[in-house]
């Protein structure tokens, strides 16, 4: 198993010899891997300084880019790599493929290729050797908190860029939060000139244009990374809800809150899903992504306990409570976009009680490992829905390896733990099992500037998981290696934090 490149490849033969870079080095291409090609001639032109020539017939010197045989049976997002002293063969059957070979082959040079001006290197040597890799899952998400810290345009960017040097393929965009809303809709002007600005610290005002977001989702095609946006409802809405108290159950603004609380999308009120319906044709439209996340977890059902129109609705549907509402709620929602060709995805909460029979284009995200195990997962799979393993316990990476603010003992976690006791590391998972997130929650004012310190190093761990097929290293040959990548993440301008709590020095802080 390779030593430099992480998520590990799933085999690797190293031989004798080395490749050398050198200037005007041919990289030759047909019609798939032109974009790929030029992506790795603008990686390698910083740091080298070096000219490329390109053309479209094979060549026996230099860089190639080819397309697989069915015969490899590589996937859709498989690639060989194969390096001999004259030539780099970079084979796949699709772009996306050839776009982690590359992603691979970066790895393979000098760590100062990843640098942004000319580095004075003598020799850009790469070991020969013959890489064959696929993923263990074809989605591979990361999710980031918005709703209640906002981050700029470029942050954004920069975070893509890092997802796409670490293989993964889905960049979940959480929007709404007690804290803020932070999407343009064009029908509800409110939603974003209100909504955006309830939360009083730091970087909690703000907003991201139907332009930004435009912007956003195309970049990260660009990088084979789909953009789902999470519109969190019926809960986690008291952003929206100051906005247009009307959509409450008792008309009434609520308070901006960091957690959650009981103040809800009143599900009686027929306006209500003519509101959200209204608000999801603008996502449909600003989002191609097959899936829309529509959040559905901690949902205290205070308020519709005493609302007349909410429990009339459970009467007149039939229904066993308000629990049960919530499934109405969710059902009806996940209907209307049904009929758009999407996907709807759903935090746990929705599979924890028996109830209305959500439809089939519902997909459950896994998460509360802490306080329900593993019973989302059993559940979702014994109804039949597809899953997301992202549980608490071990993914959300604002999750401290040492207490912070309001993150307690029991609220932290290390590299190694995340290794060796993910529950979301499934080693055998069920063909329903679609793959894995990690998580960047901003909750109690995780602001830009530290989020780099928390995501990295520990996301190896994860990514190891997401992506890698085949026997694992030990976790001190996997430490090992990460710490090899200290030196990258500086060139790339990571903050980056302590894999362990052995590395927290003296002056270390998380904020």
């Amino acid at each position: 198993m390779n030593g430099q490149i992480l998520p590990s490849p799933m085999t690797v033969n190293v031989s004798n010899g080395s490749f050398t870079l050198k200037n005007n080095c041919v990289i030759s291409y047909k019609t798939t891997g032109a974009k790929t090609a030029n992506y790795l001639i603008s990686q390698l032109k910083k740091s080298t300084g070096f000219d490329f020539k390109t053309q479209t017939k094979s060549n026996k010197r230099g860089i190639l880019f080819k397309t697989a045989s069915a015969a490899l049976k590589l996937g859709e997002e498989g690639y060989l790599l194969e390096v001999t002293p004259r030539l780099i063969t970079i084979c796949a059957s699709s772009e996306v493929g050839m776009f982690y070979g590359v992603q691979s082959l970066l790895q393979l040079f000098p760590v100062e290729v990843f640098s942004s001006t000319k580095q004075a290197i003598k020799k850009w040597d790469v070991t020969c050797q013959k890489i064959i890799d696929q993923p263990k899952y074809g989605f591979r998400s990361f999710m980031l908190d918005s709703g209640r810290q906002f981050q700029s345009v470029a942050f954004i960017k920069r975070y893509l860029d890092f997802m796409a040097l670490l293989k993964m393929n889905v960049f979940h965009w959480h929007l709404t939060e007690g804290q803020g809303w932070r999407i343009e809709i064009k029908k509800y002007p409110l939603l974003a000139s209100v909504g955006s600005k309830v939360a009083k610290g730091k970087e909690q005002n703000g907003f991201y244009t139907q332009e930004d977001i435009r912007t956003i989702v195309a970049y990260a095609k660009s990088k084979h990374i789909t953009v789902i946006p999470e519109i969190d409802v019926p809960g986690h809405s008291e952003a929206a809800l100051t906005a247009y108290p009307a959509y409450t159950c008792f008309n009434k603004v609520p308070e901006s809150v960091m957690a959650f609380s009981s103040h809800l999308f009143c599900a009686g009120n027929e306006k209500t899903y003519v509101f959200l319906e209204n608000i999801l044709d603008e996502i449909c439209e600003l989002f191609p992504s097959q899936y829309i996340h529509l959040g559905g977890d901690e949902a205290p059902k205070n308020d519709w306990n005493r609302c007349e129109k909410c429990q009339h609705k459970i009467v007149v549907e039939g229904l066993h409570n308000s629990h049960d509402l919530q499934l109405y709620f969710s059902k009806r929602l996940a209907n209307y976009l049904k009929k758009k060709n999407k996907k709807v995805i759903f935090w746990g909460d929705v599979v924890y009680q028996e109830g209305t029979k959500l439809p089939d284009n519902v997909v459950v995200e896994w998460w509360n490992w802490r306080s329900h195990k593993d019973t989302a997962l059993k559940k979702a799979i014994e109804r039949g829905h597809q899953v997301i393993a992202g549980s608490n316990y071990y993914s959300y990476l604002n999750f401290p390896v040492t207490p912070w603010s309001r993150y307690k003992e029991n609220r932290t976690f290390d590299l190694k733990t995340i290794y060796e006791q993910n529950p979301s590391d499934l080693e055998k998972p069920n063909a329903l099992v679609l793959g894995m997130s990690a998580s960047l929650w901003t909750d109690w004012h995780v602001q830009e500037h530290m989020i780099d310190r928390r995501v990295f190093p520990r996301i190896y761990a994860l990514t190891e998981q997401m992506w890698h097929v085949g026997k694992r290293l030990t976790f001190d040959d996997f430490y090992t290696q990460v710490k090899l990548k200290y030196k990258m993440l500086k060139i790339l301008g990571i903050d980056y934090g302590p894999a362990m709590e052995t590395e927290i020095g003296a002056s270390f802080k998380w904020d």
